[in-house]
């Protein structure tokens, strides 16, 4: 694989960059952090060679300077609201990164429950925070917000917020979606520190849109793309336009808000500090692209790829049309359409061919391999026990599972199941060879190579289930589907 993003050089001058912006306070510094903290595999697509978890790598470089204050909508825990792509609940997902960043020995000061008004579902979420020794803190709207700026920097604004006591020179603000409240929290808590003689600082990290990329480059418009269902769009930063006359981009929402946000900050620190919103930044990504042309291709294939998701989703009725046309201008701007993926037209072909639903994947050295759904396999079962023979060089005529082993499977599963017709999904086919493979050398080679399909690009020629599509997502292949039904 082409790389496109030196690791280790962003770790260095990242830190480097967040040093500064402390020192530029009374060595205290609210960090707002945007993103995930982990497994940004968004960020790793469109930047080959950065890792995953970049992030947390590099928070783990402040060692024992740093604290984290998680936030949550109390409206997020009463609604019970699921992210999307991992298929968890904000809740379960908070609880998640509370227990890896433990394991991480990384200190968590507390949790921000926003929005607060008597949400029922939040005496669950606080009992559950304090089995792991976590503190929660209950904020209530505050009326007025953002526009009352007296009131809101007085005792019936943030001065009735509870304090979250910190130590640390770094203080990051995180949660596990959008709309949780990390801006408010940050400035309530500057709010107090600054109300207690410390002059504790703003600053927000956030890895997209990369402020010193252009307006059109495709790794900014791939954010755009993922962001099409929050109508995130692209923009040059007019503030920091008019200040320093250099173009800048940044997207819609920060922009739309700084003037609010500009006045807030001046209040509670008592001078101007930021002049627009990308002054606020503290993103060094472009000084780590060390390919741009693998970049910027990697963010076209990432447009392709969330317009197939928009597509899809539209068809099962979880995206609007209107998400699906953002895409689409976003793939026009770039010049590109959708057999731009060069992996959709080898599945398309083998599903006419064969006559049934098809998966296509294709491996490194470019072979494509195709899998065909059966009476006993789903095409997306095929295609894994296809590759892994072709990875580990085993024959296309022997057998990893046989028809006698497939078929005892497949009767058992028809017992308990209301359908007649019921292959098996790639989940059940990856526990059958995990089982084989204590019997079986060639069985165990294959299961070997499971580990090499992580970032192969595959196709399908129908939308497969949603058991079987996490299954890729955890092998690392980076699965699209045409918009239609399996039959």
């Amino acid at each position: 694989m082409k790389v496109a993003f030196d690791h280790e050089k962003y770790l260095k001058i990242q830190k480097e960059k967040i040093e500064e912006r402390i020192k530029r306070f009374d060595n205290k510094l609210y960090l707002e952090f945007g993103g995930k903290l982990f497994d940004d595999l968004h960020a790793s697509r469109v930047l080959p060679g950065f890792k995953p978890d970049a992030k947390i790598e590099l928070l783990k470089e402040f060692k024992g300077d740093l604290e984290v204050i998680f936030c949550i909508n109390a409206n997020d825990i009463e609604k019970n609201k699921i992210r999307a792509d991992y298929g968890i609940s904000y809740e379960q997902d908070l609880l998640r990164l509370i227990e890896k960043m433990q394991k991480l020995n990384i200190l968590i000061s507390g949790v921000a429950i926003n929005m607060y008004t008597g949400q029922k579902g939040v005496e669950k979420l606080t009992k559950a925070l304090k089995k792991k020794n976590i503190t929660s803190y209950l904020f209530e709207p505050i009326v007025g917000y953002p526009n009352d700026i007296e009131k809101i920097f007085s005792k019936e604004g943030f001065g009735k917020n509870p304090y979250i006591k910190t130590t640390k020179k770094l203080v990051v603000i995180t949660a596990p979606g959008p709309n949780s409240g990390k801006l408010a929290t940050c400035l309530s808590q500057i709010y107090h520190e600054n109300k207690n003689g410390i002059r504790a600082g703003y600053a927000k990290y956030e890895t997209f849109p990369v402020w010193n990329l252009g307006l059109l480059h495709p790794v900014n418009v791939a954010y755009e793309a993922a962001t099409a269902d929050l109508g995130d769009i692209n923009m040059i930063d007019p503030f920091h336009m008019q200040e320093y006359n250099i173009e800048a981009v940044n997207y819609n929402r920060d922009i739309s808000t700084f003037p609010i946000l500009k006045n807030m900050l001046n209040e509670v620190m008592g001078e101007n500090i930021y002049n627009s919103p990308t002054d606020m930044g503290v993103n060094m990504i472009k000084s780590c692209i060390i390919n741009d042309e693998v970049a910027k291709e990697a963010g076209c294939q990432e447009v392709i790829r969330r317009y197939y998701s928009a597509v899809c989703d539209m068809k099962k009725g979880a995206c609007s049309q209107e998400v699906v046309d953002r895409i689409c201008a976003l793939m026009t701007k770039l010049n590109l359409n959708k057999e731009d993926r060069s992996i959709v037209k080898p599945a398309i072909k083998a599903e006419k061919s064969k006559k049934t639903n098809v998966v296509a994947i294709k491996l490194k050295d470019g072979k494509v391999i195709t899998g065909k759904e059966t009476k006993l396999l789903s095409a997306s079962s095929a295609m894994l026990i296809n590759t892994l023979k072709e990875l580990a060089g085993i024959p296309d005529e022997k057998y990893l599972l046989s028809p006698e082993v497939l078929k005892g499977i497949f009767k058992t599963k028809q017992k308990i199941s209301y359908r007649k017709n019921y292959y098996l999904n790639i989940q059940e086919v990856l526990i059958a060879l995990s089982i084989c493979s204590r019997e079986s050398k060639s069985v165990e080679k294959a299961m070997e190579q499971l580990q090499k399909l992580n970032e192969l690009e595959a196709h399908s020629s129908y939308i497969v289930t949603s058991e079987e599509n996490n299954v890729m997502k955890n092998l690392g292949i980076r699965l699209t589907c045409e918009p239609k039904f399996d039959n």
